[in-house]
């Protein structure tokens, strides 16, 4: 069993053990639980080297059943089939717009928002292309359990100019992509979203 496994079963544990605490009404039951859950933060904080006080805070407390995150994310290609990317401050590295999604706002409406505030590019949503579970592929492991939607999106105006947190934003043709943050894209997805795009079958992907 390989790393990216067994962060995976730690995950699976502190869900169940947040469950029990959501659901849990014996004293008992809820004092293992927690004592489940706090063992599952220590196991996950030695696994990543990190202080559990630092891994801690990734975390909100659940006060009900808990479930993936979820992330969304705009593909936007220009005339020349380029490909609409920004400069993550966090790691220097360069991802297709987007980022959590918004209570209030519908997926789609979350995808046009991020791309517009991280690049200027003002676009409208021309269908979905697909759903990935983050932990399917080959993406570095992270204590969230991730959901990552993606919408193909078309240019209607706005001016290119990286957002307050982003370091840059430009277009990229498929065959010479920059260094690609990988927490947030790979460019295996890169090239399967352009399949997708490009199809005249609008097959969207799923897992």
């Amino acid at each position: 069993m390989d790393s990216k496994e067994q962060l995976n079963l730690l995950k699976r544990i502190k869900a169940i053990s947040e469950t029990g605490l959501v659901y849990a009404k014996d004293p008992y039951d809820l004092e293992r639980y927690e004592e489940l859950k706090k063992i599952s933060l220590k196991l996950m904080a030695y696994m990543a080297n990190r202080p559990i006080e630092v891994l801690q805070d990734f975390f909100m407390p659940e006060n009900d059943y808990p479930t993936p995150k979820v992330d969304v994310r705009g593909l936007v290609l220009n005339e020349k089939d380029e490909i609409l990317m920004a400069k993550e401050s966090i790691d220097g590295k360069w991802t297709i717009p987007g980022g959590w999604a918004d209570i209030g706002n519908t997926p789609s409406e979350t995808a046009v928002k991020e791309i517009e505030e991280e690049t200027g590019i003002k676009t409208e949503v021309v269908r979905f292309l697909g759903v990935y579970d983050k932990q399917v592929h080959a993406h570095p492991p992270e204590p969230y359990y991730i959901y990552k939607l993606f919408f193909l999106c078309r240019i209607v105006g706005g001016e290119l100019k990286a957002g307050f947190d982003m370091l840059g934003a430009d277009f990229f043709p498929l065959e010479k992509l920059p260094e690609l943050s990988q927490e947030r894209i790979l460019e295996s997805q890169l090239k399967h979203l352009f399949q997708l795009a490009k199809s005249s079958e609008s097959e969207v992907y799923f897992d």
